[in-house]
């Protein structure tokens, strides 16, 4: 279009067809960012959802199955914590770039996320070739990933449902698949899992449960039972472990085991715990007024111990009941004392510096490194009773067994060995130079009225 001046002359022209290209660029661009994740250029949420519905109207026209695929990476928290999250960026790039080298040019890779992705299979014929593109992605995990000349080990968790098996649209699949992702967790992570209709049942189960939780802390539901520790040289009861029971108003005494992961997941256990450290150092004032010298242990939740105030619980709770510091015990798991390793010590330091006990809980199942026993000061090993019930029939968990139980006396620590249930392992653990130990062998858990019974009968 010509441009004129005041008598008409052409002065210039307007380069409209140059405005018109970069406007369609701009618009392609803003297209394109709408419908990819910004960080690794894969589609996003959006984009994976309309592919999912072109997968399953194709599948439906053809008779064939497709499948969703739910990645979390196991541990990622840790990188991110102890890298920074720049590093964690190019990690998750890399992990994006490995998972696009297992599959089909027809299928989708999604990053819903964090360090969630989605992988969308079309025109599945045989269950087979999902089973072999998961083992090809968990195989892309094997060799460690190069970040900033830091080498990282890496693992995933996978959760596959299948069309029109386990949902008939995106939303009905990814929740099948975020299921089965979180049963693959739940199996030792680094594997995968198909959704089967028990995982629905588990999640109904878990939803109940969860708003039933929610009347417990408000109904004063929970209660204590205290199963005894045995000093084995003096023959005496010297502490017990608080455990928690649920008195649920219509289903009777719940176990720890039906509940505790839920209280977990929902961040109720926060809650909870602190109830339970409240009650267990109320019990032990009371005993000690009694003439009782009894250690109260009491299990910190990992996610309680990240996501509460701990510091400010536990000061409470000795500052509310008056409990002398040196008869309250904490059992932390090794996951606790190896993850963000720097802002856990500081935490257990302030903790000891109050005179309380610390103990590694469930001691051999995890990490079992002797640099964060000497960073971590902590007072006590507890060998987890895998390794105890089958020690007479086994001769590595005897081995293991007495190799804890020497680690302990080489850091001057004491060791105690839980689900001692008959007189031949307690022989041996006696032989291997164990300090205390709690089973069947002596007790269950009990109420507190038949354990204050117990306790007299056993110093009669």
């Amino acid at each position: 279009m010509a441009e004129r001046d005041t008598n008409g002359k052409i002065v210039g022209a307007l380069a409209m067809g140059r405005n018109v290209t970069e406007r369609k660029n701009i618009e392609k661009r803003i297209e394109f960012m709408s419908h990819h994740d910004p960080l690794t250029g894969f589609a996003n949420r959006i984009l994976a959802k309309e592919r999912t519905e072109q997968v399953i109207a194709h599948a439906k026209k053809k008779g064939n199955k497709a499948a969703i695929l739910f990645i979390d990476l196991d541990e990622f928290k840790s990188v991110n914590d102890s890298l920074g999250h720049s590093a964690g960026d190019v990690m998750l790039k890399m992990v994006a770039l490995r998972l696009e080298e297992c599959i089909k040019a027809s299928d989708t890779i999604s990053r819903q996320g964090g360090d969630e992705f989605l992988i969308i299979l079309s025109d599945i014929k045989e269950i087979s070739e999902i089973e072999k593109t998961a083992n090809r992605l968990l195989q892309k995990f094997k060799e460690s990933f190069n970040v900033s000349n830091t080498m990282i080990s890496a693992s995933a968790s996978i959760g596959i449902a299948l069309y029109p098996d386990d949902g008939e649209n995106f939303e009905q699949l990814l929740q099948s698949a975020d299921a089965a992702m979180y049963k693959a967790k739940e199996s030792g992570k680094n594997n995968y899992r198909f959704y089967t209709q028990q995982m629905k049942h588990d999640l109904v189960g878990s939803f109940q449960i969860q708003n039933d939780l929610k009347n417990a802390i408000k109904n004063k539901e929970f209660v204590l039972h205290y199963q005894p520790q045995i000093d084995l040289k003096h023959n005496k009861i010297i502490g017990v472990e608080a455990l928690i029971r649920w008195q649920h108003p219509t289903q009777g005494m719940i176990p720890p085991i039906n509940f505790i992961s839920v209280a977990e997941n929902s961040g109720m256990i926060v809650e909870i715990g602190e109830w339970v450290l409240l009650e267990a150092c109320r019990q032990a004032v009371l005993w000690h007024q009694q003439g009782k010298d009894i250690i109260v242990a009491v299990n910190i939740s990992a996610v309680q111990f990240k996501r509460g105030d701990l510091q400010e619980i536990i000061k409470n709770a000795l500052h509310v009941t008056g409990v002398d510091p040196q008869y309250l015990e904490l059992e932390l798991t090794e996951s606790i004392l190896i993850n963000d390793t720097e802002n856990v010590l500081e935490t257990v330091k302030a903790i000891k510096e109050l005179g309380i006990k610390l103990s590694i809980d469930d001691f051999g199942t995890g990490y079992s490194s002797l640099s964060y026993l000497k960073r971590f000061a902590v007072d006590k090993l507890k060998i987890d009773q895998s390794f105890v019930r089958d020690l007479l029939n086994d001769k590595e968990d005897a081995s293991i067994v007495k190799t804890i139980i020497q680690m302990a006396k080489s850091f001057n620590l004491r060791s105690i060995a839980e689900g001692v249930e008959n007189q031949e392992v307690l022989t041996v653990i006696e032989k291997f130079g164990c300090d205390e130990v709690q089973g069947y062998h002596f007790a269950k858990p009990m109420p507190l009225g038949e354990f204050e019974v117990y306790y007299h009968n056993y110093i009669s």
